[in-house]
């Protein structure tokens, strides 16, 4: 799929217009998706579609499985005859998420909506329903954990009582019967989200646009992965982490990013044959297309820092497996279109691992300006076999980027692109699509020419992120037809919408 020559944009769903205060699944992103195939796109790219923890962060959920409810388009919930019509105290346009009245508003409706569909025998879709729960099976981990969260006001699952955060087979049948009422509608509003999923990504395929998903490689402490399957983390007797995930000072920071997760007990990993990871990957192709697997480097080797520490200056390399690793995912599952995102560190054995397997890389057309004509990131260094950013959503924005730069810096870039100062940002733009990387990806915020008020993320800042959106208005009428012309011009067109 990413072997011929095509281009794509990166939005995150949350990010769509529409009522509510938040992108949904709903009217406007099939109308994003329309937009998408009227420019002769191939790809959309998102970032992870489960329920975000800690900062509202999509690389931070309380499950690697589950999907995020406030994504669900509450609008067909009222069609399909569980929630009475809405009355949305937001306009359309709003510029940004309030992810906390947010929650709080859609959370309560969605609950609304679960106990009325639960409590209705004879409705329509009752069957399908019980087939969801029935194939499957992290489903009731999750829902049983999720009550728990709920009945314990939020709490992160070590501070509640000993015999739940330490979960014996006995109290988990208890439980599971205490909480019957509330785990089934935590099962209801997963269902509703991965049938409305369904049938975007079925829309989106009939538009002849692939969907790129995101795989973080770690998890989140508070999450339903850890509570349920301590055994296959670096904890101690009490279940705290002995040691956390981040790596060393870099572009982003010179103290480094302390992510803070808990770090993976490979051995024990193995000893169970990799069945998680196997269960992971099948569960995310079910949902994409392509995956771009998040910090791939922590496959070769991961920074460990010692628990307590607090940057990630102090830490120390440590061994993973690999090659073995995805020699069993790939004997179970068969070849899978993977990106790999080999950004930071980066050693021969990592790039061994990455070319092993035939996985595209990134390009960073932000990052390529530091460091001379040798620099990996300038475009005529680039591979056939990569695909090509001008950023991420780690990055700022095009316009943001170019405009922190100094003198001297945007008269290097501007020599390099060809451009003026006023058409800088366009010359960047045609230079990415120019590449000879088969798959170019541009985050929407580049493509209007927003500045940094639209950037999505700012690595080491725990909160005030992710909550950028857009606005109908901020698409002129053009747009469409000047992109298609310039990935026509570069060969990028997508065949389907042609």
């Amino acid at each position: 799929m990413l072997d011929k020559r095509g281009c794509g944009v990166l939005l995150h769903p949350t990010s769509l217009p529409g009522p509510g205060g938040i992108g949904s699944l709903g009217v406007d992103a099939r109308r994003f998706v329309d937009l998408l195939a009227a420019m002769g796109m191939s790809y959309w790219q998102v970032l992870p579609l489960t329920p975000p923890a800690y900062g509202n962060s999509p690389y931070s959920a309380f499950s690697a499985l589950a999907g995020n409810p406030l994504l669900i388009d509450l609008d067909q919930m009222v069609v399909d005859g569980d929630l009475a019509a809405i009355r949305y105290e937001d306009g359309p346009n709003d510029t940004s998420v309030d992810f906390e009245a947010v929650s709080e508003k859609k959370m309560n409706l969605l609950r609304t909506a679960g106990a009325t569909f639960l409590a209705n025998e004879a409705a329509p879709c009752k069957q399908e329903f019980w087939d969801f729960c029935n194939r499957t099976p992290w489903l009731h981990n999750f829902a049983l954990f999720m009550a728990l969260k709920h009945k314990y006001k939020g709490k992160s699952w070590e501070k509640w009582p000993a015999d739940l955060a330490l979960l014996t087979p006995e109290k988990y049948e208890k439980t599971s019967v205490e909480l019957g009422s509330e785990i089934g509608v935590l099962k209801y509003i997963q269902w509703q989200f991965f049938r409305q999923w369904s049938g975007l990504r079925a829309y989106a395929a009939d538009k002849g646009i692939a969907i790129i998903g995101d795989i973080p490689i770690f998890v989140a402490y508070d999450s339903v992965d850890v509570w349920s399957h301590r055994e296959l983390y670096l904890l101690d007797s009490k279940g705290k982490p002995t040691v956390v995930a981040g790596v060393p000072p870099d572009y982003f920071s010179v103290t480094g990013q302390l992510w803070g997760n808990p770090l993976y007990d490979w051995e024990m990993m193995g000893r169970q044959k990799y069945v998680w990871w196997i269960e992971r990957f099948q569960s995310m192709f079910e949902l994409f297309d392509v995956i771009r697997v998040d910090h791939f480097r922590g496959f070769e080797a991961a920074w460990h820092v010692p628990a307590g520490e607090k940057t990630a200056v102090n830490g120390t390399w440590t061994k993973a497996p690999g090659t073995i690793l995805f020699d069993t995912i790939f004997a179970a599952l068969g070849k899978l279109p993977v990106i790999a995102e080999d950004l930071g560190v980066i050693t021969p054995e990592v790039e061994d691992l990455r070319d092993r397997y035939d996985f595209p890389g990134m390009k960073i057309v932000q990052f390529a300006f530091d460091s001379g004509p040798t620099n990996p990131y300038l475009p005529h260094n680039h591979q056939k076999k990569s695909v090509v950013y001008t950023g991420t959503h780690d990055n700022d924005t095009t316009v943001g980027w170019y405009d922190s730069l100094s003198d001297t810096q945007r008269s290097q870039v501007n020599y390099y692109v060809g451009g003026r100062g006023d058409d800088t940002v366009d010359c960047i733009l045609r230079t990415v699509l120019m590449s000879v990387a088969d798959t170019a990806i541009v985050p929407l915020q580049d493509l209007i020419r927003s500045g940094s008020e639209a950037r999505m993320n700012i690595p080491g800042r725990a909160f005030g992120n992710w909550g950028w959106r857009f606005t109908w208005e901020m698409i002129s009428p053009d747009l469409s037809g000047h992109v298609r012309d310039q990935i026509e011009c570069y060969g990028r067109c997508n065949p389907k919408c042609q």
